[in-house]
C-alpha cells in the first residue's frame, strides 16, 4: 500500500494527516502553537513554531506507522492564508509573521484605496483591501518598521516558509498568492503595475507554481528529524479554503460548500475569470488548475456558538445545549439573531457592527436562544448565497462540513434556510484531506484531481428542504435583512463604550 501526507497548517495548530490510496486516514496527529497578541488587533506567530511542531508531529507519526517508510511517497500542504513572512538574502526570517486576523492595518487599506482606486484594485486582484491580505501588511511594515523592510528580500505565505524549510525551495502557488493582493487572479501572475505602485520589486515575489506542482524532496536533516525518507516528494499545496473545496470534492461547476468553524465560508466552485460580483464576495484562484472559487465569509460563524455556550452554559457539552432545539419550530418563536459579535465581512465588510437578539420575550427559553443563534448564523452564511444566486448561478446541492455538520437540526435548517439539498461526508476533514489529494494527484494516483475526489470523497446523508420551513425562512431573512441597517448607527455610537 502506498501513502500520501497531508499537512495543514492553521492558525492554532497544524493537523497532519497519513493518508492510503483509497482516501482512508491511517494516522492522524496534531500540535497546537500560541498566537501572540501584543496589543489589540495584533496577531502574530513565530515562523519556528510551525516548523518545530510539524516536525515533532510528522516524527510522532512516523513512530507510529508500522509499514515501510519507502511506501510514503508523497507530501503536500494546506495553510493558513494571507499571512506575512519576511526574509532577509540568507532567507533568514526578520519578524514574527502578521496573522490572516490582524487587523492593525485600516490606514494601509485606504491608501491602496487612494492610490490604485477601488474599481481598478477589484479588476486587477478581483477582491477588496481588507485588514487581513498580505499587501496592507507589507506596506504596514513599510511605514512602520523601515529598518526591517529594508533587509526584505522575500516575502512568503505561511504553508510556504514551512515548505522552504522543508526542501530549501522559495516558491507561492496561486490559490495562496491570490489572498495577497499583489496577484492578477485573471491573468495568474504577479501585477508589475501593483509592485511598482508601491515601491516593490518583482524577485520580492516568489516564483509561482501550480498547486500540485512537485517542488523538491525533503532535505536530509529534515528527514533525519523527522524520520521521513529523503526521496519523499514534495508538492506546492494550497490555501486552507482551496484545499478545503479539493478535501469535499468541490471540483465542478455548480458545486458549492458550506463549511462552519469559527468562522463561516460559503465557496463556490467556477470556470470562469471573468465574471463580476462587484467585490461583495471573495474570487481567488482554485487549487485545480485554471480554475477559480468565488466565497463569502461569516466572521463569527461557530465562534458565534462557543460564545453563547462559554457565557450561558460553560459547564455543558454542545449536546446538552442543544438538546431541546429540534423542538422549537422556525423562527424560534419570534427571536431573531445577528452574529456581527467581532463585526462582519459578506455582504457587509463592517468592524464596528455588533451582533443583536430581537424579539426577545417572556416566553423565550435557552433553546429558543440556541436555536436562534443557529439560525442567525445560517442566515448570515445565506447572504452569500444569495449573492451567488443573483449573480446567476444555480445552487442546489451544498456539501456542509465543520461543526455546522455535527449536528442533524442544523443540517435540516441550513436545507430549510438554503433551499438546496445539504449533503453530509462520511469522512470529513477538510482542508488537510485536500492538502493530501494534491500529493496523490502530484504522484500520478490518479489522471486528474476530479477522479482522486470520486475516490476518496463520499456522501453519508442528505437533508432536503421542508416545504413549510422554506416559507417561513424566507419571510424571516427579509426580516434578518434590515436588521444590519437599523443597528449600523446605534452601534457606531455604542463604540465609544466598549473596553
Amino acid at each position: 500500500m502506498k501513502y500520501v501526507i497531508g499537512v495543514d497548517l492553521g492558525t492554532s495548530a497544524v493537523k497532519i494527516l497519513l493518508v492510503n490510496q483509497h482516501g482512508e486516514v491511517c494516522k492522524e496527529v496534531s500540535k497546537s502553537y500560541p498566537l501572540i497578541i501584543e496589543k489589540s488587533g495584533y496577531s502574530e506567530q513565530d515562523p519556528e513554531e510551525w516548523v518545530d511542531k510539524t516536525s515533532a508531529g510528522l516524527a510522532e507519526l512516523i513512530e507510529q506507522f508500522d509499514g515501510d517508510i519507502n511506501d510514503i511517497e508523497g507530501i503536500s500542504f494546506s495553510g493558513q492564508m494571507h499571512g506575512l513572512v519576511l526574509l532577509d538574502e540568507n532567507n533568514q526570517v526578520l519578524r514574527n509573521a502578521i496573522l490572516w486576523n490582524d487587523t492593525r492595518t485600516s490606514k494601509q487599506c485606504q491608501e491602496i484605496y487612494e492610490v490604485v482606486g477601488s474599481q481598478r484594485l477589484l479588476e486587477v486582484t478581483k477582491n477588496p483591501a481588507l485588514e487581513g491580505f498580505t499587501l496592507p501588511k507589507i506596506l504596514w511594515v513599510k511605514e512602520n518598521e523601515p529598518e526591517v523592510f529594508e533587509r526584505a528580500s522575500v516575502f512568503l505565505l505561511p504553508k510556504d516558509y514551512l515548505r522552504y524549510r522543508m526542501t530549501g525551495n522559495i516558491h507561492m502557488e496561486y490559490s495562496d498568492a491570490a489572498g495577497t493582493l499583489l496577484l492578477n487572479v485573471a491573468n495568474r501572475n504577479w501585477s508589475n503595475e501593483l509592485i511598482e505602485t508601491f515601491g516593490l520589486t518583482a524577485d520580492f515575489c516568489p516564483p509561482l507554481v501550480e498547486s500540485h506542482a512537485f517542488v523538491g524532496t525533503v532535505k536530509a536533516e529534515f528527514a533525519q528529524e523527522t524520520g521521513l525518507s529523503d526521496a519523499v516528494k514534495v508538492f506546492a499545496g494550497g490555501a486552507d479554503n482551496a484545499c478545503g473545496a479539493i478535501g469535499s470534492g468541490i471540483l465542478a461547476e455548480g458545486k458549492t460548500l458550506c463549511s462552519i468553524g469559527t468562522s463561516g465560508v460559503v465557496l463556490s466552485y467556477e470556470e470562469r475569470n471573468d465574471l463580476d460580483f462587484e467585490g461583495k464576495v471573495h474570487y481567488f484562484n482554485h487549487g485545480e488548475e485554471n480554475a477559480y472559487y468565488t466565497m463569502g465569509v461569516t466572521l463569527a460563524a461557530g465562534y458565534s456558538l462557543s460564545w453563547f455556550k462559554d457565557t450561558f452554559a460553560k459547564e455543558e457539552a454542545f449536546e446538552q445545549l442543544l438538546a431541546g432545539v429540534d423542538e422549537v419550530p422556525a423562527g424560534s418563536n419570534g427571536l431573531l439573531f445577528t452574529p456581527y459579535l467581532v463585526g462582519e465581512r459578506t455582504p457587509h465588510a463592517d468592524s464596528t457592527i455588533r451582533g443583536s437578539f430581537i424579539g426577545v420575550d417572556a416566553s423565550h427559553e435557552r433553546k429558543h436562544f440556541a436555536r436562534a443563534v443557529l439560525e442567525g448564523i445560517t442566515f448570515s452564511l445565506h447572504e452569500s448565497i444569495e449573492i451567488f444566486r443573483s449573480s446567476g448561478k444555480t445552487i442546489d446541492s451544498i456539501i456542509s462540513i465543520g461543526g455546522g455538520a455535527k449536528n442533524d437540526t442544523w443540517l435540516q435548517m441550513q436545507a430549510d434556510i438554503f433551499n438546496a439539498k445539504i449533503e453530509k461526508l462520511t469522512s470529513e476533514q477538510g482542508p488537510g484531506m485536500g492538502a493530501a489529494m494534491l500529493a496523490a494527484y502530484g504522484c500520478g494516483w490518479y489522471p486528474s484531481l476530479k477522479e482522486c475526489a470520486q475516490e476518496f470523497i463520499q456522501t453519508s446523508k442528505t437533508y432536503t428542504p421542508i416545504q413549510e420551513n422554506v416559507e417561513a425562512y424566507k419571510k424571516l431573512f427579509t426580516i434578518y435583512q434590515h436588521v444590519y441597517p437599523q443597528t449600523k448607527e446605534l452601534n457606531e455610537q455604542l463604540r465609544e463604550f466598549r473596553k
